[in-house]
């Protein structure tokens, strides 16, 4: 069994426009922008990062807004819902604030004695907000009080099949998460002394398989602390008979990719370097940031590919 995984690292989605991806996030939610920068496979889509003050492993949200692009189906074989924390007791602030911006699909239920409040995304996404007692700081902007702020992630619901479901949760025991509670043909698995997003649900279903689009999760991340750690991670992982990518280079992190029993696509990525390693953190999320072999195509990108997005 692996010990070197913390819990999550973020979360990364497609969209289908920037700016409307952008304001949900900075203006719905709250949340920060802490990086504008391009997808490294297809430098003309925008890779952007929204986080707390930092970009803390555990609290990013991170979309490919592909212009136009179709809206996903749901099914199995995917993430169907990502949740945030947010401050016991601060529910009627957001279903309230949710509901004048006229957010879709609000809900309000509970799950494993937590109450939640689930709502979708501008491209039908899958979000809720979990009332937890999370002490980690957020980002305030300026319509969000401190003391209702988004915290960073809850956890992640994946939506599989049943052989799926089963191989999955062997992984994750594997990767060091403990199965923790079921709830009808939901099963909780939370790692232990990890960071704040250590939370990873699944749920049994028999629904054909999802088919990716706008609103869709791409993969969802998990954090360790270095490189060392991280090749640790690949070798068991491989050893165990698991297809795992090299070490790629992301700029601020590390990253390795291996398609899960259920059909998810997970990724291992290292909380080093960080965000703010070609940004001051005061700024951080303002300028394009381009990786290096794409910086010579600047000029084309920015007038030809990346809408203008205005905070």
């Amino acid at each position: 069994m692996l010990t070197q995984i913390n819990g999550l690292h973020h979360v990364t989605s497609l969209a289908s426009g920037a700016q409307s991806n952008n304001d949900f996030f900075t203006k719905t939610l709250g949340l920060r922008r802490v990086k504008k920068t391009v997808n490294f496979d297809a430098p003309e889509v925008y890779h952007l990062y929204y986080g707390d003050a930092e970009g803390t492993p555990g609290t990013v949200m991170t979309y490919f807004p592909f212009p136009g692009a179709r809206r996903g189906r749901a099914g199995a074989g995917e993430v169907a819902t990502t949740a945030f924390s947010v401050p016991t007791g601060t529910l009627p602030f957001w279903e309230e604030r949710l509901s004048t911006k006229n957010i879709a699909g609000l809900e309000k239920g509970s799950r494993f004695g937590e109450n939640v409040l689930a709502f979708r995304g501008p491209d039908g996404d899958g979000f809720a907000l979990v009332e937890s007692n999370d002490d980690r700081a957020p980002w305030v902007s300026t319509d969000v009080p401190e003391e209702v702020a988004i915290r960073g992630f809850h956890s992640a619901d994946m939506r599989l099949s049943g052989r799926g479901a089963d191989a999955s949760a062997e992984l994750l025991e594997f990767m060091g998460y403990q199965k923790e509670d079921s709830d009808g043909n939901v099963t909780r698995f939370r790692v232990p002394n990890g960071n704040e997003a250590q939370v990873i649900d699944i749920s049994k279903v028999d629904a054909p398989m999802a088919n990716q689009g706008a609103g869709s999760v791409h993969h969802i991340a998990f954090s360790v602390d270095n490189r060392e750690t991280q090749l640790e991670v690949r070798k068991a992982l491989m050893d165990t008979g698991y297809q795992v990518t090299p070490v790629i280079d992301r700029d601020y992190f590390w990253a390795i990719y291996f398609r899960t029993p259920g059909g998810v696509l997970f990724e291992v990525a290292t909380n080093e370097p960080g965000f703010d390693r070609d940004e001051d953190t005061a700024h951080l999320g303002e300028a394009l940031k381009l990786p290096s072999q794409h910086e010579h195509l600047r000029d084309v990108l920015e007038q030809k590919y990346l809408e203008p997005i205005h905070d």
